[in-house]
């Protein structure tokens, strides 16, 4: 299991000033779309100068057309990211097609489709796609799998039933970790590390409880330690 930092701070330089107080550790780092649209391509190259060996997670979620998300999704290859998502309600036409433009790459990023958001309640994902949130999860975790993408987004409480319906190297990222048993904010479907190791979690997001620590690199530390 890995551990991806998520940079949400307010501002570009509170981003940079957390970066530079976890730089000596081995994580994951994920760029989000306030941040990306905020801050740009410039922000993603300001991160390698604090440590090239830092992987960057382009989380902006695409979902169009398919011929657009094949588009964005090349596009994406100029940015020297190491893993990006897309929507998997987009369908199989649109992640397949993602997929066939970037086999001409020989170094492609990892791909993963959102299944559930961990905003969603029961009663809210229902509403929008007429299932419920496990079954409809695992629908779009094997459609993911069936168009050649490496794993999906979900929260903790899909992964281990995804894992059993795809297989073990198809990988999951959770957000909405809290690793000591934070306030879950404005998410529904939360867990703690115990849980993510049980649900055979490939990587899990941690924000809040780190950018809102008076000492976030001790934080990460702790983390590492569990994981």
């Amino acid at each position: 299991m890995e551990l991806c930092v998520a940079l949400d701070l307010p501002t570009k330089q509170e981003n940079l000033d957390l970066i530079k107080k976890i730089q000596n550790y081995n994580v994951w780092l994920k760029v989000g779309l306030r941040t990306y649209i905020r801050d740009g391509e410039d922000f993603l190259k300001e991160i390698k100068k604090i440590n090239p060996d830092f992987k960057i997670f382009l989380d902006l979620k695409l979902y169009d057309i398919p011929n657009t998300m094949a588009d964005s999704a090349e596009s994406i290859m100029g940015l020297g990211v190491d893993m990006f998502n897309v929507h998997a309600s987009a369908g199989r036409r649109a992640m397949s097609e993602v997929m066939s433009r970037l086999e001409k790459f020989e170094n492609r990023p990892i791909v993963l489709a959102v299944t559930a958001l961990t905003s969603f309640s029961e009663e809210e994902f229902t509403q929008v796609y007429e299932k419920g949130i496990d079954d409809k999860a695992n629908q779009f975790a094997k459609d993911a799998m069936d168009s050649g993408l490496d794993g999906v987004v979900c929260s903790a409480y899909e992964s281990e039933s995804i894992k059993n319906i795809t297989n073990k190297k198809f990988m999951t990222l959770t957000p909405g970790i809290r690793p000591f048993g934070e306030d879950a904010g404005d998410q529904k479907r939360v867990a703690d590390i115990a849980f993510a190791k049980n649900a055979q979690i490939d990587f899990i997001v941690v924000g809040r409880p780190i950018y809102k620590s008076e000492n976030p690199a001790e934080v990460v530390k702790k983390i590492l330690e569990q994981i």
